[in-house]
């Protein structure tokens, strides 16, 4: 259902309301941080690399959080919802916790949570293409536009005097506003996409502390941190390797970013808690360290190998795992560690039966065990950068990452105008997409899974694209990027389609007039009784070493459980809220079920992209078989050998598998 083009009110100007005449309420007197372009942030400290600071480097090392010199802030806090975020208790944050929760007007809830799935507001609702909202570029609504206010109160010790107290919002759907004690911090959006305040200056130590947020819908859904860092510290940390001498030796390169003059000590660290390398470096601003490590375990999805850096000053620690690995074309074939590779992958969206977005860690990886389960090897992360322990996980467990930014406006294209006039080609909003790509390369830049950058999703094709592959390509020439909307590959490095027959998909295959690999980004629709031609696809991304593979879609139905009116309970989706408009059943299309459990569909896709394959029975009661994994060999493997017939099964015993097969 499309609601027609509204023609938009110049920037910067306030576009009507809607209001009928009986309806008191008044505009804003100027134009809000959330209806304003030229506003993405305000007061937000520059992203940086995802970590924890530690008291020593031992802490930092042990990779608890509980440890560090952080406070999470999550839990049960105070909530209110209104129509509007001109409606309602407008200056709650003049008042205390205690004040607002002897009124009926406020209630707790969970953070990280939705609100919708904890009884407030409308509800869920799904649509695939069209916005629920009128099309009023760069405008949104602000009579009909729900806002949760959220109140919570922390307390800080005295030792945490001296320290550069940082508010981190791991994610935030869509926008919000934050007041620390009364006084407004500052404001930040993208939905996805983490914000951090300086609230040093409006902190107390010997009271409690106030804090407010306001959110311009839906909920803030990932964890929220007070971050501890001491007068002396780290900002941030860039971490990449660089393979020589034929992929066997490395060197590695670290960038430290320090907030003032420090020495700072590099260890690093194998596997086993052997260190294998250390230096000292004395510096202000960002130094440098390179090491140079002789022929290192490689790390790749199939050997997820994992070094241990930490880098330390007196009283301030960070660690993070390292992983030696080398992305880039060789002839217009894409290779890791000088081999190709074949992305036997899916399509990720954060869900929850019971939660939404809002995904416990314990369900996140109990995901990505299940993937390794049935030989799933990569996943896109469709269509925005996931709660950033996946990655860390995806480094432990082994599984290639397509990280992709929060961007996508298939909606404008769907309302009878040109959609890259509105936004993707519009020099306007060069900033709003080059902040996307800011966001998720400078907090995800440190994890060895992440083998491309996608610059987003459906979102037609413009200048802005191109200003965002410039600016990636500024900080990380180290690994290739995709965009599936720039259909002649012009700022992207691979090729990349979706729902391509086999006949086309061949096509492209044996076009020698590309220079660059091709792959599905989105390819057998796993909806309804399940996805088709698995094994031919397969088969071709075999066959062509230009293909690089593919991406399922989808990974999980996103039906959430209600019930009926007689209390049954079942999986609802599209206009089961009460939701208008909505897709109905096009969210259940995955190859899980809704509580993530395996469909047939998953079963099959795990038969079809198994490792070892057996080919047939040959002259002399051969076997043949082939190997497709990228990097092992078949010796790791114990090998049974089984007779079938119509008869029955039987067990001939285990067979030797020769060393290097």
């Amino acid at each position: 259902m499309s609601h027609g083009n509204v023609p938009s009110a110049p920037l910067g100007e306030a576009p009507s309301s809607g209001l009928g005449p009986n309806q008191d309420r008044k505009l804003p007197p100027s134009t809000p941080d959330w209806n304003n372009l030229r506003i993405i942030h305000r007061n937000t400290l520059p992203p940086r690399a995802h970590f924890f600071l530690y008291q020593n480097a031992w802490d930092a090392l042990s990779r608890d959080v509980s440890l560090s010199k952080a406070q999470l802030l999550s839990g049960k806090w105070l909530f209110n919802l209104a129509r509007s975020p001109l409606q309602g208790p407008v200056d709650f944050h003049k008042q205390s916790p205690v004040q607002l929760a002897d009124t009926p007007e406020w209630v707790p809830v969970a953070v990280p949570g939705m609100w919708q799935l904890q009884g407030h507001g409308k509800g869920p609702q799904y649509t695939n293409l069209n916005f629920p909202w009128p099309v009023n570029v760069p405008h949104v609504p602000i009579d009909d536009n729900e806002c949760g206010r959220y109140v919570t109160q922390f307390s800080l010790d005295q030792q945490d005097k001296g320290h550069q107290l940082r508010l981190r919002f791991e994610g935030v759907d869509a926008a919000f506003t934050v007041w620390v004690n009364h006084q407004q911090v500052g404001y930040s959006q993208g939905s996805r996409n983490p914000s951090e305040f300086d609230i040093t200056q409006f902190v107390r130590f010997e009271d409690i502390n106030v804090l407010s947020v306001e959110v311009y819908q839906r909920g803030i859904f990932r964890d929220v941190w007070l971050h501890k860092f001491p007068k002396t510290h780290f900002e941030d940390v860039q971490i990449q390797t660089e393979l020589h001498n034929k992929y066997k030796d490395a060197t590695l390169h670290v960038g430290v970013k320090l907030n003032s003059d420090a020495n700072v000590t590099l260890s690093l660290l194998d596997a086993d808690n052997v260190e294998i390398a250390r230096k000292t470096k004395a510096g202000e601003g960002t130094i440098h360290f390179d090491v140079h490590v002789k022929n290192p375990h490689k790390w790749t999805a199939e050997t997820p190998y994992l070094y241990q850096l930490a880098l330390s000053m007196p009283g301030c620690s960070l660690a993070e795992r390292v992983g030696f690995r080398k992305v880039e074309l060789i002839d217009g074939v894409f290779c890791v560690n000088g081999q190709p590779i074949k992305l036997r992958g899916v399509n990720r969206h954060e869900h929850h039966p019971d939660h939404g977005r809002a995904v416990p860690f314990d369900f996140l990886k109990e995901d990505l065990l299940l993937m390794k389960r049935h030989n799933i090897n990569a996943i896109r992360t469709s269509h925005y950068i996931n709660d950033p322990r996946l990655y860390e996980l995806a480094d432990e467990l082994g599984l290639w990452i397509l990280d992709e930014c929060d961007l996508e406006c298939h909606g404008l294209f769907v309302v009878g105008v040109d959609g890259n006039k509105l936004t993707s080609d519009n020099p306007d909003w060069e900033e709003a997409y080059i902040d996307r790509a800011r966001q998720m390369v400078m907090r995800d830049f440190n994890r060895p899974s992440i083998i491309l950058w996608s610059l987003g999703n459906e979102s037609g094709y413009g200048r802005n694209h191109r200003a965002m592959y410039k600016f990636i390509k500024s900080l990380d020439k180290s690994r290739l990027i995709h965009y599936e909307g720039d259909w002649r590959a012009e700022s992207a490095d691979v090729i990349s389609r979706m729902y391509h027959s086999i006949q086309d998909t061949e096509k492209y295959a044996k076009d020698r007039s590309w220079d660059k690999p091709v792959v599905l980004c989105e390819y057998i629709h796993a909806m309804g009784n399940g996805p088709g031609a698995i094994k031919e696809y397969i088969d071709l991304f075999y066959k062509y070493p230009r293909l690089m593979g593919g991406f399922v879609w989808e990974w999980a139905n996103h039906g959430l459980r209600t019930k009926t009116k007689d209390g049954k309970e079942y999986m609802g989706y599209g206009g089961d809220f009460g939701d208008d408009p909505n897709d109905y059943n096009f969210v259940l299309d995955g190859l899980c079920f809704s509580n993530h459990t395996p469909t047939p569909g998953l079963i099959e896709y795990k038969k079809a992209i198994e490792p070892v394959q057996t080919l047939g029975i040959e002259k002399g009661g051969l076997v043949r078989i082939v190997n497709r994994y990228d990097f092992l060999t078949l010796d790791h493997l114990i090998c049974h050998l089984s007779w079938v017939d119509g008869s029955g099964s039987y067990n001939l015993g285990m067979v030797e598998v020769p060393k290097g097969e």
